[in-house]
């Protein structure tokens, strides 16, 4: 990459970043969306063309900003962790904890966020973003599985992590850790239960899909 090409990229990220510190301030009264995009475009003094040349998806890509600015943060707030010297239930806990701690720093503009990604329109780009923020924080806690555990790790923790936001959101700090001790608890449960069992999750699933084609179409499903 040239010196040219590398000032352009930081340039860049750098207005990404402007853009979203303005979104924050604008979001919680103008919800998360292309007029507020536009908005924090000309309040940061771009024009509209530049705006949308930086965020060509509007409100989705300053939503994709935010998930990974609050990702960087929580990482940056559990570098002073030791994993190593937590039990595997206390690291994900904590890593959750921490995830839930920055975005609740932007609590009113977090709570649109939230809103918009739960949109049925919006659904797939907020179970990417809870994915890689899942992603992030099983490796921060060590985790190296290539198999079948390394996705299924992730949708779980995907999938507690969009409750206890949402927890966070209506109920309170206390409440969405006791939502996570919950979650983690079922959790660790699951992964005992694979572990002394001969049926392995897909298999399970690929029987429940055969009883099901068998109820309504009389055939199974092909493997």
């Amino acid at each position: 990459m040239t010196k040219a090409a590398e000032t352009g990229n930081d340039w860049a990220a750098g207005a990404e970043q402007q853009l979203l510190d303005r979104a924050l301030k604008m979001a919680p009264i103008e919800g998360w969306t292309w007029r507020m995009t536009r908005m924090a475009g000309r309040a940061e003094g771009f024009s509209e063309g530049e705006t949308e040349l930086l965020l060509p998806h509007g409100p989705a890509d300053l939503a994709a900003l935010l998930s990974r600015r609050h990702d960087q943060r929580a990482l940056a707030m559990l570098a002073e962790v030791d994993p190593d010297a937590l039990k595997i239930r206390e690291r994900i806990a904590r890593a959750v904890e921490a995830r839930l701690d920055v975005a609740a720093a932007d609590e009113p503009a977090t709570r649109r966020w939230a809103g918009h990604l739960a949109l049925p329109q919006h659904a797939a780009q907020g179970a990417r973003l809870a994915w890689e923020s899942a992603d992030a924080l099983w490796r921060w806690a060590g985790d190296v599985a290539t198999d079948e555990n390394h996705y299924s790790k992730r949708a779980l923790l995907a999938g507690i992590l969009t409750g206890a936001l949402a927890v966070r959101m209506a109920s309170g700090r206390a409440e969405a850790m006791a939502f996570v001790d919950r979650r983690i608890g079922n959790v660790m449960a699951f992964e005992k239960w694979k572990a002394t069992t001969r049926l392995r999750p897909t298999d399970f699933v690929t029987g429940v899909a055969n009883a099901l084609g068998r109820m309504r179409y009389g055939v199974a499903r092909n493997p």
